[in-house]
C-alpha cells in the first residue's frame, strides 16, 4: 500500500513509526513531516491546510489510502476533498469534524442524542458571558469555541479569573476561535481518553490514556496541548468503558450519520469518570496527542487494515485488535515559555541517540538547524515514550532516557503517570 501521512508532530511520528512496521506498506510520504518521520519514510514541505496540494500529493503519488493526523486539515476540508477524487481517507470529512472544531456544536450534539455531559450555555458576547456567572457556582469552565491547540480551556477558581478568560476569548486571544464562548459547569473526577475506530456506521474501541494537561507538576499552571500521558489506565475498568462505549460512542456514531456527516476516522471522547458515572468532556476528531504515542507502543496489531477498514467501512472484517499488557507511558518536553510563548530555536543534543528496544523519542517540534543537529521549532517539542511490565519500570526507563538528553532550553513534568487514582 502506497500511504499519504499529514501532519508533522509527534502523533505523526508515532503513526509513522508503526505504519512503517506494517508488512502491507510498499511507500510512505509524510506532508510536512519533520526531522524524525525523515527518518521513517520521505518527506513533503506541504502545509497541513493546504487541501489542494495535499489531494495533488495523494494522486501523484497514488496514494491508497490518505491518514490524517491533525485537526486542522480536517476542519480545512481535506477528505471531503479527497472523498471527491475517490482516495480513500482516514479522517473525518469537515461536517463530522465539527465535533472537534465548534465545542458549541458539540454541545448541543451531545444535548440533541442524550450524551450525558456537563450543563452548558454558550455566549456571543461578553457581557452576557460575564453576567452568567453571577448564575453559577466556581469553579467555573471557560471554552472557546473554536480550535486552539488544547489552549482555549480556563478552570477558574473566582469570577474575576472566570471574567478575564471570557474577556480573553472575545478580544482576539485566539482569533476567530474565540467568537463565541461556552461557560459550563465544573465536573470532578479522573479523565480519561477514550478512542474509537469508526468507518461510518459502526465503532470499534481502540485504546485508552490518560492525558496531563496542566503545564507543571501537581496539575498546576495553565492548561496545555497535553504534557504527558500513560495507557493503560487502572481506574477505567472494563465495566466504565462497556458504559462509555454504550452511553457515548454509539450514540454519537448513529447521531452523526443520522444528522448527515457519517464518521470515519478515530473518535477520542475526553471523559470524566464522575460519582454518576463517565461523563463527556469533549470530541476530538481525531487521535490524542500525546495519548497516540503511549497507545503505538501498546499496539500489537498491525495498524494498517485498521486504518484503511475505518476509511472505507470494513471494520466489521477485523477482528478487535491486540494490545501489550505493558504500560506505556509518553513524557512531553516543551520549549520554555510554553504554552504562552515558546522559545525556539534552542539547540537539542542526544535526542536521537539509541534508547533500547523499549524507549522511542518521537520528535513533535523540531527542525534541523545550520549544522545539522535538532533544534526546537514548537512549544511541545519532544516525546520520551517508554513501555516497561509495570507503570513503575516504564516511569524509571522514561525519565533515565530524559537525563540523557541535553536540552536546556526545554522543561517537563515529572511526575507522569506518579499520580494514584483518586
Amino acid at each position: 500500500m502506497n500511504i499519504l501521512l499529514v501532519g508533522s508532530g509527534g502523533r505523526e511520528h508515532a503513526l509513522a513509526w508503526k505504519i512503517a512496521q506494517s508488512p502491507l506498506l510498499t511507500r510512505m510520504v509524510c506532508a510536512p513531516g519533520n526531522p524524525g518521520i525523515a527518518g521513517l519514510c520521505e518527506t513533503r514541505d506541504v502545509a497541513v491546510r493546504d487541501v489542494d496540494g495535499l489531494t495533488a500529493l495523494a494522486s501523484e503519488i497514488g496514494a491508497d489510502l490518505v491518514v490524517v493526523g491533525p485537526e486542522a486539515s480536517l476542519e480545512a476540508g481535506l477528505a471531503d476533498a479527497l472523498e471527491r477524487q475517490s482516495i480513500a481517507c482516514f479522517g473525518a470529512s469537515a461536517r463530522a469534524a465539527r465535533i472537534e472544531t465548534s465545542k458549541a456544536f458539540m454541545k448541543g450534539f451531545a444535548e440533541r442524542h442524550g450524551l450525558p455531559t456537563a450543563a452548558f450555555r454558550v455566549f456571543e458576547s461578553s457581557g452576557a458571558a460575564r453576567a452568567h456567572l453571577d448564575e453559577s457556582e466556581p469553579p467555573y469552565v471557560i471554552k472557546a469555541d473554536g480550535l486552539t491547540a488544547g489552549k482555549g480551556v480556563t478552570i477558574a477558581q473566582t469570577v474575576p479569573e472566570a471574567a478575564a478568560a471570557i474577556d480573553a476569548c472575545f478580544t482576539g486571544r485566539f482569533g476567530a476561535a474565540g467568537a463565541r464562548v461556552i461557560v459550563e459547569e465544573h465536573m470532578s473526577g479522573e479523565e480519561v481518553s477514550l478512542f474509537a475506530l469508526c468507518d461510518g456506521e459502526r465503532a470499534m474501541a481502540f485504546g485508552a490514556a490518560q492525558d496531563h494537561k496542566r503545564a507543571f507538576d501537581g496539575d498546576r499552571g495553565p492548561n496545555t496541548g497535553g504534557m504527558g500521558a500513560f495507557s493503560p489506565v487502572p481506574v477505567f475498568t472494563a465495566a466504565l468503558e462497556a458504559e462509555a462505549r454504550r452511553r457515548l460512542i454509539e450514540p454519537a456514531v448513529r447521531g452523526l450519520a443520522a444528522e448527515g456527516a457519517p464518521y470515519r476516522g478515530a473518535l477520542y471522547a475526553g471523559l470524566m469518570l464522575t460519582a454518576a458515572g463517565p461523563r463527556l468532556v469533549e470530541f476530538n476528531a481525531r487521535f490524542g496527542d500525546p495519548e497516540c504515542q503511549a497507545l503505538m507502543l501498546r499496539l500489537e496489531s498491525d495498524i494498517l487494515p485498521y486504518l484503511l477498514g475505518a476509511a472505507t467501512g470494513g471494520l466489521h472484517r477485523l477482528p478487535a485488535p491486540a494490545w501489550s499488557r505493558q504500560t506505556a507511558i509518553c513524557v512531553v518536553l516543551a520549549a520554555n515559555g510554553y504554552p504562552d510563548d515558546p522559545q525556539a530555536g534552542t539547540a537539542i543534543v542526544g535526542a536521537e541517540a539509541d534508547f533500547g528496544d523499549d524507549v522511542v523519542v518521537f520528535q513533535a517540534g523540531t527542525r534541523r538547524g545550520d549544522g545539522g543537529g535538532l533544534v526546537a521549532a514548537g512549544g511541545r517539542v519532544l516525546n520520551v515514550c517508554a513501555r516497561g511490565e509495570t507503570a513503575a519500570a516504564a516511569r524509571e526507563a522514561a525519565y533515565g532516557a530524559i537525563a540523557r538528553i541535553d536540552w536546556p532550553g526545554g522543561f517537563y513534568r515529572r511526575d507522569i503517570g506518579a499520580r494514584p487514582p483518586a
